[in-house]
């Protein structure tokens, strides 16, 4: 998937992972694609010494996302928050505050002022509060994004995002998966099929 893109252009996605999420997960893809940047995201890591392969790719990256929107007890037992989002965003802020000071990262969330309570201690941090809708996503990746190079509008976004959303069914049957967080087969797919259609080859 990076092809001939720099690391700069690498965007972390530290999203959720789960079905009622993917809409949004397709959002992300869709709009940082749109960006001219590339998603990478813990779905192209196997499975050994996987804290090492996660702390590599968020060095490679330029920028990182980190949506907190599941913070709240998931419906399997033993009934936990997920760890994982603020897990990795603790690593990420981590490397930018001692290796990486050029290092972008941004908070975004479901509703407002949660992160602010879940996670106390980015108090003063701007949270990107998408309000979980495909739109909010896209808008917040625009006030995010304000100063690249790149400035494409909603609607250019949300046509990109409802041509993968229609081809998702045979890209999932192409690659033998059952969402888009099947492993990094599909997300790459996903992200192919969005840059195709913004080079307008779709």
């Amino acid at each position: 998937m990076p092809g001939k893109n720099s690391e700069s252009d690498f965007v972390f996605l530290n999203i959720p992972y789960d079905r009622q999420f993917q809409p949004l997960c397709l959002a992300y893809i869709c709009g940082i694609a749109c960006f001219g940047l590339v998603p990478r995201a813990t779905l192209e890591i196997p499975g050994d010494r996987r804290l090492n392969r996660i702390l590599d790719l968020i060095k490679r990256c330029g920028v990182s996302i980190h949506d907190l929107s599941r913070v709240q007890l998931d419906q399997n037992k033993p009934r936990t928050p997920r760890f994982n989002v603020p897990f990795e965003l603790g690593l990420t802020i981590a490397r930018e505050k001692l290796v990486d000071p050029k290092h972008q990262w941004y908070v975004f969330e479901t509703v407002n002022r949660r992160a602010e309570k879940s996670l106390s201690d980015i108090a003063g941090t701007d949270v990107y509060v998408h309000g979980g809708t495909i739109q909010g996503v896209l808008r917040q990746l625009s006030n995010a994004f304000i100063r690249h190079e790149r400035q494409p509008t909603l609607a250019q976004m949300m046509a990109v995002y409802r041509y993968v959303r229609a081809e998702l069914p045979s890209i999932l049957k192409a690659s033998g998966a059952k969402s888009v967080f099947d492993g990094a087969r599909i997300f790459r797919d996903v992200y192919i099929a969005a840059n195709l259609k913004i080079k307008g080859r779709a």
